[in-house]
């Protein structure tokens, strides 16, 4: 059983995401016992050793054919199963976009994608590897949910929420092992409902995955320059928490925050709900620019597009004090 624990939560961070998401894995069968793991010949790197020795009749390795796994899971689902799919999310994006539409999408079986190295964390590998256009490709499909996790405790409670949730899914993992923490201690999880977690008064930072952390640190850092910051984790990226943003208007500028392209991800969405509603708050969009950076470590990948605090932080501020960034 997991315990949610200050031991727990270093543990969990240690391992990263996927390896967070294996610890998940096992807890799954109990709460649901239709629940069956697929995987792209990926059970190794993701996290799933563990859950195919102890239950060896839950687990599929269809190998390197992921057009294929999204099939045979439409399959297994018409038959009553709740079928967890996991590989590279760029090769689900991308590859399997088809596939997901039409039986996802179309359809409607309740498979949950398990897109394991988003953003850059895959980038040493290169392009090929990245992924910061999944949230835009996924997010155009009818009637899929897409959850982004801001560290791995919270990749455990998505991974728990979606075992109850009979419906497409798409679960983002961002980020790397040793992500940093951003909850350290237990809390409550909803699907579709954001959390606040700093109090600001001039800036609304709404950030997803990975940069969760680093637009808390930002907050920090703005603190000193005099600016105060709101920190929210729109963990749900579809459907939005379009309660919450309707309550941002009293803010000078609004700040999405993604390790993803800043076309279509959350910044598409958040903008196109903020038109609708005839906002005319100033909206700033931080992710990856449109461009393909060369392959590099992780950190030098988020450093080269600005997403660390320090850069966050720079561009909050030139915004503010009137500097176009």
């Amino acid at each position: 059983m997991l315990t949610y624990t200050s031991s727990s939560f270093r543990t969990w961070s240690r391992l990263g995401p996927g390896g967070a998401m294996g610890v998940a894995a096992l807890e799954l069968p109990a709460l649901n016992d239709r629940v069956v793991f697929l995987s792209a010949d990926m059970s190794t790197v993701s996290g799933l050793e563990r859950f195919k020795t102890a239950f060896p009749e839950r687990h599929y390795n269809l190998g390197i054919a992921e057009q294929n796994l999204v099939g045979v899971a439409a399959g297994m689902a018409s038959e009553g199963m709740a079928p967890f799919l996991v590989t590279y999310s760029t090769f689900f994006a991308m590859r399997s976009l088809d596939q997901i539409k039409v039986n996802m999408g179309y359809m409607k079986f309740p498979i949950r994608l398990i897109g394991n190295f988003s953003g850059f964390s895959a980038g040493i590998l290169g392009p090929t590897h990245m992924s910061v256009e999944d949230v835009a490709a996924i997010r155009s499909i009818p009637d899929i949910t897409i959850v982004s996790p801001a560290d791995c405790t919270e990749t455990i409670k998505v991974m728990l929420a979606a075992a109850e949730h009979d419906a497409p899914l798409y679960i983002r993992l961002t980020g790397a092992p040793g992500m940093p923490v951003v909850y350290s201690s237990d809390y409550h999880f909803q699907i579709g409902k954001s959390i606040r977690l700093r109090e600001g008064s001039d800036v609304a930072i709404l950030a997803t995955g990975s940069m969760v952390h680093p637009s808390l640190k930002a907050a920090e850092l703005l603190e000193q320059d005099g600016i105060s910051c709101s920190v929210t984790n729109m963990h749900t990226i579809k459907p939005l928490d379009t309660e919450v943003l309707n309550q941002l208007d009293g803010f000078d500028l609004l700040v999405t925050a993604e390790e993803h392209s800043i076309l279509g991800g959350l910044g598409g969405a958040v903008a196109e709900h903020l038109a609708s509603e005839g906002c005319r708050t100033r909206l700033l969009r931080i992710g990856a620019p449109d461009s393909y950076p060369h392959a590099g470590e992780y950190l030098h990948l988020l450093a080269q597009c600005g997403l660390t605090a320090e850069q966050i932080r720079s561009r909050i501020s030139g915004v503010m004090n009137g500097v176009r960034v």
